[in-house]
């Protein structure tokens, strides 16, 4: 490769936005600032790069091989950034530490991740997302899961679905089939990647009784509405298992009088993170697209990381994803229209420079012909820019 390909070419896992993606990404974004502070969220913004330890916390140690890391001037390992809720897990511990709780905290941010990139997964990818500290009941998961919802709406998708499980109910059973340390991360492990060859294969490898491995089998396909909770009820005698229940109709209950329960069915396999996630877990998917547009769930475990225990609840939807979803469904980028073009002939430059100035406030988009051209020509080149209204003077 010489140096003028080289020039031309972009790192591995990135993409540019065209004019019409970056216009229809930035009014994604609005949409989803706006739903964000409609629900009393307050932005904040943090670092791209962070000190590898900090972002290493908890499960994020499984992480690293995927993060980009670089080294500062005193040789200390940074990382970017490869999601957001480690580093606002940060800055409330240490900058908002004296703040009242709760916490209602939102990002719209970049992220970086090493990935093999495909539609819809890229190295640098873009997130948004809220984080809500110091609430531990089932009101503030169904404000999340409820804010997700209405935010992927506003966003201007409307075909999807939000699949919603409890990773302390499967701990839960696990514990009372006898299962060891080992075979439960095992079978854990399987369950995270929906691995039900996997799964029937450690079942078998573990010996369990038939029953036992009948019931781990059922776990993953535990897929439907209210009624699936009382199924789900008939396989265990656990009390862990029963509460874990208990807080998914009691979710389900509020998401009713959110109006947004329509949306949500109820599935057991959905487990994202046993290392990470301590509630309530849930994924939006929509149609044709083979990976969750958003997830997000309960947390109460990773603030303890940074000196101030504090139970959390959150999600992040990717944005990427959300414009991935609305193109398949018929919504893809268009053009960005503009409401006037201004042309002039010889000798109105500067007439035409104070009458697109006077559009301009007056709240138009306006583009301004760059050298003087013919009646016919400034409808020409209104036409091709999109512009509804030519102002033309000669």
């Amino acid at each position: 490769m010489n140096n003028q390909e080289a020039a031309l070419k972009i790192p591995y896992g990135t993409r540019d936005y065209l004019p019409a993606e970056a216009a229809d990404k930035r009014r994604v974004e609005s949409a989803i600032a706006a739903a964000f502070a409609a629900w009393g969220y307050d932005e904040v913004v943090t670092p791209t790069i962070e000190y590898l330890d900090n972002l290493t916390m908890g499960s994020g140690a499984a992480l690293e091989p995927h993060m980009f890391k670089l080294f500062d001037k005193d040789n200390r390992t940074l990382a970017l950034r490869h999601e957001m809720t480690t580093p606002i897990a940060r800055l409330a511990a240490s900058r908002l530490k004296d703040a009242s709780l709760p916490l209602r905290l939102s990002y719209i941010s970049d992220v970086y991740r090493y990935e093999q990139a495909q539609a819809g997964r890229q190295c640098e990818f873009f997130q948004a997302g809220v984080e809500l500290m110091g609430s531990d009941n089932a009101a503030a998961d169904a404000e999340v899961i409820a804010l997700a919802i209405r935010t992927i709406v506003a966003a201007g998708l409307d075909d999807f679905t939000v699949c919603l499980g409890q990773v302390n109910y499967i701990r839960a059973v696990l514990r009372e089939l006898g299962l060891d340390d080992e075979g439960r991360r095992l079978v854990e492990k399987a369950m995270e990647k929906h691995d039900l060859v996997g799964l029937e294969k450690i079942a078998r490898e573990l010996e369990l009784p038939e029953t036992a491995a009948e019931i781990i089998m059922e776990l993953p396909v535990l897929h439907g509405g209210p009624e699936l909770l009382a199924k789900a009820e008939t396989l265990t005698g656990s009390e862990d298992a029963q509460a874990a229940i208990s807080n998914l109709k009691n979710i389900y209950a509020l998401l009713d009088d959110y109006g947004v329960a329509d949306r949500v069915v109820f599935d057991l396999g959905v487990i994202r993170d046993f290392g990470y996630y301590t509630g309530m877990v849930f994924e939006a998917y929509a149609p044709g697209l083979g990976f969750p547009l958003a997830g997000g769930g309960r947390y109460d475990n990773l603030l303890s990381d940074f000196g101030r225990p504090c139970p959390a609840t959150g999600f992040a939807l990717g944005i990427d994803r959300l414009m991935l979803a609305k193109e398949r469904q018929g919504q893809g980028a268009v053009r960005v229209a503009r409401d006037v073009y201004v042309g002039y002939g010889t000798g109105n430059s500067s007439e035409a420079i104070r009458k697109a100035m006077e559009l301009r406030a007056e709240g138009k988009t306006v583009l301004t012909g760059l050298s003087s051209e013919t009646r016919a020509e400034a409808e020409a080149e209104a036409k091709a820019q999109l512009a509804a209204e030519l102002v033309y003077i000669g």
